[in-house]
């Protein structure tokens, strides 16, 4: 069997900060969700995004949905969501018993469209927006802010995929009220598993933090007069983080790289076209992705496929949200009558990312994918 060139997997510093972070806190028992690592992991992030208040949480998921009920959602609110993402985006919002309307892509980001947008709040009179930002690219953050604000509409963005992005001089997961990050084992940073959420909003975090470990009262006693959640980070995972964080931006550079790498190979061949850059924008590039013309004699699956004939990991773009059997009863909001994330969707490929590959890895996947093309 062939080494597994994978789509994206946990990166260790080379001088294994990590080890050593996870080591205090086994040798000083501070195993659980309280310790050194948590508020210095909590503070990093927090100063890396000039914010002023972040938790550390289990998941991301648990971000967004945390970051929802401290927006005060609750059974039947409307919340738009975008259309074009992974269901963890959108399954908090039905945990509260709300109600999801998605929001079509546009394709010089790939993420929630402006117009369609526009079109929703004529329709609809949401409680929250959740915006995601795809594979490391901005949904255009300008232009979202300034339609939410004038409808006095708070922005939750998923940052998820995010962290590193600078966008019109701001890290992504700044822009609204709340920011939820991941740290699961393939982004660009990890924690094995992990989340955060981030605002400026320092007291409303706080109650985040509290209902995080299960909302405890101050008491002798356990005593609960809120409902909580199993939502905290270790302390051990913490530590994790803790050393990522010393590696962020070389782990930034390397997807950087990759991208290019992807762009110059490919740069002969019509039928490709890498996601879309912007100038406003220094992405993370969190996985490389490109669409094939519609027209072309290779489909993605042809691509997928002879890549896993080589032990390759890829995977198609996302399934967008209003396609999904278990939401397909929810509305959904598009610009014209052309869906953009169905479109993405059929033509998008998810490259092989991993900040571990070499670049004779990198020139394999690309020699493969150009022999298809001849």
């Amino acid at each position: 069997m062939q080494k597994k060139i994978y789509l994206a997997s946990p990166h260790m510093s080379d001088e294994k900060y990590e080890e050593k972070f996870v080591k205090e806190a086994f040798d000083t028992n501070w195993l659980s969700t309280v310790g050194e690592n948590l508020s210095e992991f909590e503070k990093l992030v927090k100063e890396y995004l000039g914010v002023k208040a972040s938790v550390a949480l289990s998941s991301g998921t648990a971000g967004i949905h945390l970051g929802l009920k401290a927006l005060g959602i609750k059974k039947d609110d409307i919340v738009f969501v975008s259309d074009l993402t992974f269901s963890a985006s959108v399954n908090p919002i039905i945990y509260e018993a709300a109600t999801p309307v998605f929001i079509d892509s546009e394709n010089t980001t790939w993420n929630m469209s402006p117009k369609a947008l526009e079109k929703a709040f004529e329709k609809y009179n949401p409680k929250a927006v959740i915006v995601v930002h795809l594979y490391g690219r901005s949904a255009k953050m300008e232009e979202i802010m300034k339609i939410c604000d004038t409808h006095n509409v708070p922005v939750l963005e998923d940052a998820a995929e995010g962290l590193g992005t600078i966008y019109k001089g701001k890290y992504l997961g700044t822009f609204g009220k709340y920011g939820a990050l991941s740290f699961n084992g393939n982004k660009i940073i990890t924690t094995t598993g992990g989340g955060m959420l981030v605002s400026n909003d320092e007291e409303r975090i706080n109650k985040v933090r509290f209902w995080s470990t299960q909302s405890k009262d101050p008491a002798r006693h356990y005593q609960h007069s809120e409902i909580g959640y199993n939502y905290r980070m270790s302390n051990v995972l913490a530590g994790i983080g803790r050393g990522q964080m010393k590696v962020l931006e070389e782990r930034v550079a390397k997807k950087n790289q990759i991208f290019n790498k992807y762009k110059e190979g490919f740069r002969d061949i019509l039928d490709i076209e890498m996601m879309p850059e912007n100038d406003d924008e220094r992405s993370n590039n969190w996985l490389s992705c490109m669409t094939i013309k519609k027209d072309s004699k290779v489909k993605p699956l042809d691509i997928i496929e002879s890549l896993e004939k080589e032990n390759i990991e890829s995977r198609p773009v996302w399934k967008p949200m209003h396609l999904q059997p278990i939401f397909e009863k929810y509305d959904f909001i598009k610009d014209d009558e052309i869906c953009v994330g169905e479109d993405l969707f059929e033509r998008g490929v998810c490259l092989p990312s991993d900040t571990k590959m070499t670049e004779e890895e990198q020139a394999k996947v690309i020699d493969i994918i150009k022999n298809l093309f001849k």
